[in-house]
């Protein structure tokens, strides 16, 4: 996991994100509203809603939009249905791509992802035709630009927290949990005042494609194009990039 940062890849996920605000907005909206509808309006008592509302809340959507989605999945307000989808298939290169999809319209949605990969070199496959190339794993940063963290410090209370590694990479340190086990290790990290740049349940491939120059480039325009959609969720892939 050190060698391939997943936190260099989220800075220019966001930093590329910056001018798309509303569809982020959309996107945390969908997510509220399933982690709502699902295991009920109240954050301290539903895990995944906390999660979604955190993840929010860092991108700064307003309160109002968050309150509004629970409304909405709770029966305060008519809403619309969303569904959750995954799409897996293989990008330029052989690159393996997971596309995880929150929508009103399953039709509409299936095929914008279909066009997005056959437009630039890829192919769709079937549910769990790259899936298991990939691990799901609790996932924490912590920046250290100014190095005021004791690596020996972070290291010990991270793992007495429950963490499963942890790693130094440029500025930051990462630390990666069991899913069961993310919610306490985030908690714990932030009531001892740590300031955490990211807090998240992601996948991370088990191995890394090195496609040529010319298929790297058609998979960042999958992905962006992937990305232009408000149905989009979250994209996984193995390419490995460089900061």
């Amino acid at each position: 996991m050190a060698g391939h940062s997943k936190w260099h890849n989220i800075q220019r996920r966001k930093n590329a994100q910056d001018a798309k605000k509303g569809k982020i907005f959309m996107r945390h909206a969908k997510d509220i509203y399933t982690a709502a509808k699902e295991g009920g309006g109240d954050p301290e008592m539903n895990p995944s809603l906390r999660l979604a509302v955190d993840k929010a809340k860092a991108d700064n959507m307003p309160n109002d939009n968050i309150d509004r989605a629970i409304k909405k999945a709770t029966g305060g307000l008519d809403g619309v249905n969303y569904e959750e989808f995954a799409y897996e298939g293989y990008g330029p290169g052989g690159v393996a791509v997971i596309v995880h999809v929150l929508t009103d319209n399953k039709n509409r949605t299936a095929a914008e992802v279909r066009h997005a990969f056959k437009k630039n070199g890829g192919n769709l496959g079937e549910n769990g035709s790259v899936s298991f190339m990939f691990d799901r794993k609790g996932y924490i940063v912590i920046e250290n630009e100014d190095g005021a963290i004791d690596e020996d410090d972070i290291t010990l209370e991270a793992i007495e927290a429950g963490a499963e590694d942890i790693a130094t990479v440029e500025g930051a340190f990462e630390i990666y949990t069991e899913p069961e086990h993310f919610q306490h290790v985030r908690d714990y990290l932030r009531e001892q005042q740590y300031d955490l740049a990211e807090a998240e349940v992601t996948m991370f491939p088990q191995t890394y494609a090195k496609p040529k120059e010319e298929d790297a480039e058609k998979m960042l325009q999958l992905i962006d194009m992937l990305e232009d959609s408000e149905d989009t969720q979250d994209i996984y892939h193995n390419m490995e990039t460089t900061a």
